[in-house]
């Protein structure tokens, strides 16, 4: 008889807005929440028994009641507590993996015109959504140990100078100039594993790790002279892992959103790398994996479901 594989089950991208009201100020937590457990589901599949399986509308249920009894402070912790919930609560469940994309909203400002009628310093509960990027985080729980890989998505950034390509193998099929000042510009698709682990460890404090993880980030993009993507890559996961000590491992994955000179000379003009083509493909593709010394690698290589 064929052997039953790896299996898992749950509800995936259950939407949950989650209103605080501190006073007429109001704030915001927007997550799209995936569950998926796995553990001794056998008999479900060789039978059709349904004794060990917990329904995928009771995750969702949990998922929305979670956000009334805990509250969300932060994606990662939201995700704990269901993690843990669901492994400790169902015997047959061993393991739970939560995902979570979280959306982020901002206030909007109100103009002195409008204070006539409400109050500019009343309208606190007005927000337009950010469109910078999708936060993400992952959160995996087997009962003793646990792994949080957190990141983002479509974070698109651009250094208009202090960027060349040039000294590359050249063959019979190679048309591309070199360039000794070009733009330079990818839509940062990211991940990192935290070293926290287990229960007996201090807790990261995660809303600020995030917004630390990104800062060292964006800054190592702006800050390196780059002479390859690779090289501003690296240069982006080193100083995230040399300045925050609770992240192991760092990978990306950055399009390189090429940005091509026009040719004006048909209409007498010259171009002094001022009018550019943006091409969305194809487009060179660059991934790499940064690591602590002394760590091993965990994050898998395609991002894509993670």
């Amino acid at each position: 008889m064929p052997i039953l594989g790896q299996n898992q089950y749950g509800k995936a991208e259950n939407r949950v807005v989650k209103i605080t009201r501190d006073g007429a100020t109001h704030h915001i937590k927007d997550l799209n929440v995936s569950v998926s457990l796995s553990g001794d589901m056998d008999e479900v599949h060789y039978s059709g028994s349904n004794a060990n399986v917990l329904p995928t509308d009771t995750t969702k249920n949990t998922v929305y009641a979670f956000a009334k009894e805990y509250g969300i402070e932060s994606a990662e912790q939201f995700g704990i507590h269901l993690a843990r919930h669901f492994v400790t609560s169902q015997e047959p469940i061993q393991r739970a993996r939560i995902r979570i994309e979280e959306y982020s909203w901002e206030r909007i400002e109100t103009s002195e015109a409008n204070s006539r009628f409400i109050g500019a310093d009343e309208v606190k509960h007005s927000f337009v959504r950010k469109g910078q990027e999708t936060r993400l985080t992952q959160v995996t729980y087997d009962g003793s140990s646990w792994e949080v890989v957190s990141g983002l998505k479509d974070l698109v950034v651009m250094n208009s100078t202090n960027s060349e390509f040039w000294g590359y193998v050249k063959d019979k099929y190679t048309t591309l100039p070199e360039a000794h000042d070009r733009i330079l510009a990818t839509e940062v698709s990211g991940r990192w594993r935290f070293g926290w682990n287990d229960d007996e460890q201090k807790t990261p404090h995660w809303e600020k790790s995030y917004e630390q993880v990104k800062k060292h980030m964006l800054q190592a993009f702006a800050e390196t002279y780059s002479l390859s993507l690779q090289q501003t890559l690296y240069q982006m996961g080193a100083r995230i892992i040399n300045n925050r000590a609770e992240i192991d491992e760092v990978r990306f994955s950055l399009p390189n959103k090429h940005h091509f000179l026009v040719d004006l000379k048909p209409f007498g003009l010259k171009n002094e790398n001022e009018v550019y083509f943006a091409a969305d493909r194809p487009y060179g593709l660059i991934e790499a994996t940064i690591l602590r010394d002394g760590c091993e690698a965990r994050i898998p290589v395609d991002l894509t479901n993670l």
